[in-house]
């Protein structure tokens, strides 16, 4: 009998013993290729001698030191490097030990900004229906996934929610016309009935993650969300914790649009996976701000050598080897040959993504775009038959109507090759096609 509290509860874990490049081994011997980076989180592959190096190295020179007492030349050069590629006016990075953290961060350095200002009424942060932004309560409330949430319900309420940017199944009557306008018009509607001067931040996911598998906004989305934010003085969060360090193709999802956001969150391809690590960066402005009143916030593992020494390393590792661009190279492969070899199985619905974060929706109906009942379990019999072939993806539901709804992903090490390319075509087809 096992001790440990496991993530699934429902079915037996394989013991992982092994990874290399894109595949990892399980104690039984069976080969997967991680065609999901576990959770769209490894970048530069698995066993990567530069990162573990970098990890053997810090932890030779300091191990634990806290935030309050000491800084370290590894969180030192990390931000002064990664300030680089931010999309931010002179940027200041707090680190952090994941995505949560960071979100949860970026909230307290809005809400402390305006307090810094003179503004104590802006409390209420508007996200999106069906986003996530992490599990702790205040990036759960941010989240608009009714499943995740529906457990803490009375914990929750603080927060709004504006229409996803889903192209899939746009909510704007005149769609595909004017979808930019129309979600600044309910923006602005939202902030408008509640009031400006109630209204802290407007945080979103450049590219919808995990709850709309890889949906990409419409052209002028976030160039038309941004001005209204502007134009009431909101704080504009990115969270790029799935979408930032190359896994779009760019550094930052948000490049994608040359908008300039206060502040972004990043996790996951921070570090590749290889230690808990992201930030909560803001602009140069925001922290002058608040840096006078100071920043009622913390966390223990904040400002870790450690975690800041292996993303250096990461970072070093997608910038001197190219592999931003390999992202967005591999991607453009992988989606062709998804759309292609898929174009004609009845229930896909849709094949889309940017870079190496790719999401595939299944429905029952292609012409109504219905989906498949939840009881079908269509997700999850994609996924085992994956695993049974010897591929991982990454899954989610209960994005229509809060229930039903099935999404498959992919979010491959950016270093595949392109036989292992191909080889994930090839799964994922049969995988997806096993279920006809």
């Amino acid at each position: 009998m096992s001790h440990v509290f496991p993530r699934v509860v429902t079915r037996t874990l394989p013991t992982a013993v092994s990874a290399e490049g894109a595949w990892i081994v399980d104690a039984d011997g069976r080969r997967y290729l991680d065609g999901s980076g576990g959770a769209i989180v490894v970048g530069v592959g698995h066993g990567d001698a530069s990162l573990i190096a970098a990890a053997e190295e810090q932890l030779r020179r300091t191990q634990y030191v806290h935030g309050t007492m000491f800084t370290t030349e590894a969180v030192e050069a990390y931000a002064d490097d990664v300030a680089r590629v931010l999309p931010l006016s002179d940027a200041r990075v707090y680190p952090v030990t994941g995505g949560s953290e960071a979100v949860e961060t970026a909230l307290k350095m809005a809400r402390a900004y305006h307090l810094a200002r003179g503004d104590p009424g802006r409390v209420t942060v508007i996200a999106r229906r069906s986003s996530y932004h992490g599990n702790t309560i205040g990036a759960l409330d941010a989240s608009g996934k009714e499943s995740l949430r529906k457990p803490y319900t009375p914990w929750l309420g603080r927060f709004l929610h504006a229409p996803p940017a889903y192209e899939y199944r746009c909510e704007n009557p005149a769609h595909p016309e004017g979808c930019g306008d129309w979600h600044a018009a309910e923006l602005t509607r939202m902030i408008g009935s509640y009031g400006p001067e109630t209204i802290a931040a407007f945080i979103a996911e450049p590219v919808a993650g995990a709850t709309l598998g890889a949906a990409v906004p419409c052209e002028d989305y976030w160039s038309k969300i941004a001005e209204v934010c502007r134009a009431h003085g909101i704080v504009l969060i990115a969270d790029e914790v799935m979408t930032g360090f190359g896994r779009t193709g760019r550094w930052f999802g948000i490049d994608a649009w040359s908008v300039r956001p206060d502040i972004v969150t990043a996790g996951k391809g921070t570090t590749s996976g290889y230690v808990p690590f992201g930030f909560a960066a803001c602009t140069g402005e925001l922290f002058d701000t608040i840096a006078p009143k100071g920043f009622v916030h913390g966390f223990t593992w904040s400002h870790h050598a450690l975690g800041a020494a292996v993303a250096h390393a990461t970072l070093r590792r997608l910038r001197d080897d190219g592999l931003v661009d390999r992202s967005r190279e591999l991607g453009t492969a992988l989606l062709g040959g998804l759309r292609q070899e898929l174009e004609t199985v009845e229930h896909v619905g849709d094949v889309r993504g940017a870079g190496t974060m790719i999401g595939i929706e299944l429905v029952r109906d292609r012409e109504t775009k219905e989906p498949f009942a939840r009881e079908r379990q269509i997700t999850e019999r994609i996924v085992a038959a994956a695993r049974e072939g010897g591929l991982l993806l990454y899954s989610s539901t209960g994005h229509v109507g809060g229930r039903n709804g099935d999404l498959v992903m992919l979010g491959p090490p950016f270093t595949l090759t392109d036989d292992e390319a191909g080889l994930l075509v090839e799964r994922t087809v049969a995988a997806v096609r096993s279920v006809a």
